[in-house]
């Protein structure tokens, strides 16, 4: 009889794809699921599982918080592999290597349109344009400089095409068709947080989906659009419409979520320039600089954006988010970032919020459906450029060993905008790559299985 490295025993195995939902025993070699099966395994370690959901971890590809402290917080809510794949990356090589042997769970980037052009324009911003990165049109030479980053980080490995269009206000609508161009020849997915908000004329949400559309019409290109919720507030309903459309045209189109009804950006950010108070429909009380908790008047905003950092934005309705969140469309990804302790309570607990919230206290959605919407279409988004990714998103043998192992009766978020490092409760193991990084509910010290997941590149 074969001893494997790690047994989880007689728990309830979840596998989106195959639609099991069973309980059974998995057996574990190296960062391999090797059995699946009513029997008794023989194994170096083994974890009771009774009465547990065993399920494949989350993959979050909106994570900007790519360091120890946000990995570790992602851990204790069941993410096991994060990417940054809206804003992503200039330098592709560079960013693996920083990360290579000191993270807690698996990583990975695409080249972004932001920081490439931030580069080529020598603006002076880090995460967001604040100068000619923002508010200027591209010559004819910039843009082919900006094309020819483009392609060398896919030659370089990276996993996708990363935009913040509502953050480059002078990038025009056909230098984002020759970004989506440069895409589709590699067949990557295009993640895109697209220009406008909400539902009111001019310049609203529903304007900036349709752009976005079209590019990904003309270039053949697949499209993944960011934070649905976020960016169509009130329209989300005809965003949602528009995206099902779409793939009834047989266009490669997805979408994302996250389940909080506030969401956060930089404060210099294009996105907050005047007229952002008629977009959002919210006002300066609506904001919070994520520091202090405090809430902003005219004279307090004017001095951070002179100042710059993260700011809450107070803006949606619970019910636009609740119908993004159950929309069969959208996948769940938490857009999460902290530093120093800061930021948005959906870092740390986007993902046992849809476990506890979504799928316990309300039912909006099943077990079966969440998991499928935070494991399976992540993978299944990204494999065609990725192969590595159609071993994740899945419990089942020859599959990654990426595994979350919750309570389904106790699972909870608990940061709070006030406390957003707070950990989340329920998640009794997490492994990545066949080794537990938390274990009986508490991280393990001192083990970084996570690996750099890169595309073959060129």
């Amino acid at each position: 009889m074969a001893t494997y490295d790690v047994v989880l025993n007689n728990g309830r195995v979840i596998d989106p794809e195959s639609g099991t939902d069973k309980v059974v025993n998995v057996g574990i070699s190296g960062k391999t699921i090797k059995a699946i099966t009513n029997a008794t395994l023989q194994g170096i370690q083994k974890l009771d599982c009774t009465g547990l959901v065993v399920a494949p971890g989350a993959i979050d590809m909106h994570s900007h918080g790519q360091d120890d402290e946000n990995y570790r917080v992602q851990a204790r809510d069941g993410v096991t592999t994060a990417l940054e794949l809206e804003l992503g990356v200039s330098n592709v090589p560079n960013w693996y290597e920083e990360r290579k042997g000191k993270a807690l769970i698996n990583f990975g980037a695409s080249i972004g349109h932001v920081p490439v052009r931030i580069q080529v324009m020598n603006d002076p911003g880090h995460m967001s344009p604040i100068g000619d990165g923002a508010y200027k049109q591209a010559s004819d030479k910039e843009m082919e400089e900006i094309k020819n980053l483009m392609h060398q980080g896919f030659r370089d490995g990276a996993i996708a095409m990363g935009f913040v269009l509502a953050a480059t206000p002078a990038a025009t609508k056909w230098e984002a068709i020759e970004m989506f161009r440069v895409a589709a020849k590699y067949g990557s997915s295009c993640h895109v947080h697209m220009r406008g908000v909400g539902h009111k004329e001019p310049l609203n949400s529903i304007e900036g989906l349709s752009e976005i559309i079209a590019a990904a019409s003309i270039s053949g290109a697949p499209l993944h659009v960011d934070h649905i919720n976020s960016s169509g507030q009130l329209a989300v309903p005809r965003l949602i419409q528009m995206v099902e459309e779409a793939r009834s045209h047989d266009m490669d189109i997805s979408a994302e979520c996250y389940p909080y009804t506030a969401g956060m950006t930089n404060i210099q950010s294009p996105i907050l320039d005047e007229g952002w108070r008629e977009k959002f429909e919210c006002d300066y009380e609506d904001l919070e600089w994520a520091a202090t908790g405090e809430r902003l008047t005219q004279k307090t905003f004017a001095e951070y954006r002179e100042m710059g950092g993260m700011v809450i934005c107070h803006s949606m309705k619970p019910e636009m988010v609740d119908e993004a969140v159950k929309s069969p469309l959208t996948a769940i990804a938490s857009d999460g970032y902290l530093k120093n302790g800061k930021g948005h309570p959906r870092t740390s607990g986007c993902y046992s919020k849809i476990l506890g919230h979504y799928v316990r206290e309300t039912k909006t959605l099943t077990l079966m459906e969440a998991i499928r919407k935070f494991a399976l279409m992540p993978a299944q988004r990204l494999e065609a450029l990725t192969p590595s990714f159609k071993k994740k998103g899945r419990l089942s043998e020859g599959a990654d060993a990426d595994i979350i192992v919750f309570n389904p009766k106790t699972v909870i978020d608990h940061a709070t905008y006030q406390h957003p490092t707070l950990y989340s409760n329920g998640m009794i193991f997490v492994l990545v790559n066949g080794i537990p990084v938390v274990k009986d509910g508490d991280l393990e010290e001192g083990v970084y299985p996570g690996t750099g997941i890169r595309s073959p590149g060129i």
